[in-house]
C-alpha cells in the first residue's frame, strides 16, 4: 500500500488515481461526479442485461458506494464487492446494511478469490486507471473471469487525453481484452451521467475457454 510520502519530483499520493489516498480524498470531500448516487440513476442498459440474467457470482471492483451491489444482491446474485479506498468503503458500508454479499477493503490487482468469477460488472473502474495500469487490468480480468464466463459494463471510449477518466480509444480496448474475451455486445448508452455523456459504450465480453483457438 502507498504511504502517501512521494518520491522527490513525484505527486503527493492525493494527487495520483493509482493510490487510494486520491480516491479517499474525493470520497470524503463528496467531489464524486462518477457516482450514480441513487439505484434510480443506474443507467436502463445494467437493469436490462441483469433482468434476463440468471442469478451467479458477481465481482463488482472499485465499487465506489456501491449502488449496483446492493441491486444485484437484491435480484438473487451472489456479490462481491471491493474497493480500496477505506472511504468508499465507508460509504458502502452505510447504505449495504443488511445485504446478503461480501463488502472488501482490498486491491483489485490482489484479488485472489477460492475461484473465478462468472461474471464481472465494469463500471468507472477502467476509465480510473492510469494507462499504464491498463495491461494489469486485462490480465486481472483474465484471471478472475472464469472460462465462459463474462466482462460485462460501462467503458469510457474516446481520445485518449487526460483524466481521470481515462477514456480509451476502442482499438486499444480491443487489443487490450481480445487476447482472453470475444465481444457480444457494443451498444451506445443515451443516460449516461454528465461525466460520461457520449463517451460510454455498454459492452458485454465472454471469456475464452483456455483450449479454443482464437
Amino acid at each position: 500500500m502507498d504511504s502517501g510520502v512521494p518520491p522527490s519530483g513525484q505527486k503527493p499520493a492525493s494527487q495520483r488515481p493509482e493510490t487510494p489516498d486520491f480516491w479517499d480524498k474525493r470520497f470524503a470531500e463528496g467531489v464524486m461526479p462518477w457516482d450514480a448516487g441513487s439505484l434510480e440513476r443506474l443507467p436502463a442498459a445494467f437493469r436490462t442485461f441483469f433482468a434476463g440474467h440468471p442469478a451467479c457470482r458477481v465481482l463488482i471492483p472499485g465499487c465506489g458506494t456501491a449502488y449496483e451491489a446492493g441491486h444485484l444482491d437484491a435480484a438473487g446474485h451472489r456479490v462481491t464487492a471491493l474497493d480500496f479506498s477505506r472511504e468508499a468503503v465507508l460509504k458502502a458500508e452505510a447504505q449495504l446494511a443488511g445485504w446478503g454479499g461480501k463488502l472488501l477493503c482490498a486491491d483489485f490487482f490482489a484479488h485472489a478469490p477460492e475461484a473465478a468469477y462468472d461474471l464481472v460488472f465494469e463500471r468507472a473502474f477502467l476509465c480510473a486507471l492510469p494507462r499504464k495500469m491498463w495491461p494489469d487490468y486485462a490480465a486481472a480480468m483474465a484471471r478472475l473471469v472464469a472460462p465462459g464466463g463474462l466482462l460485462a459494463g460501462f467503458f469510457v471510449v474516446g481520445e485518449e487525453a487526460g483524466g481521470p477518466p481515462f477514456a480509451i480509444d476502442p482499438a486499444r480496448l480491443e487489443a487490450l481484452l481480445a487476447p482472453h474475451f470475444v465481444r457480444e455486445t457494443d451498444d451506445a448508452v443515451s443516460d449516461s451521467l454528465p461525466v460520461f455523456a457520449g463517451r460510454e459504450r455498454w459492452q458485454v465480453w465472454r471469456r475464452r475457454d483456455a483450449a479454443a483457438p482464437r
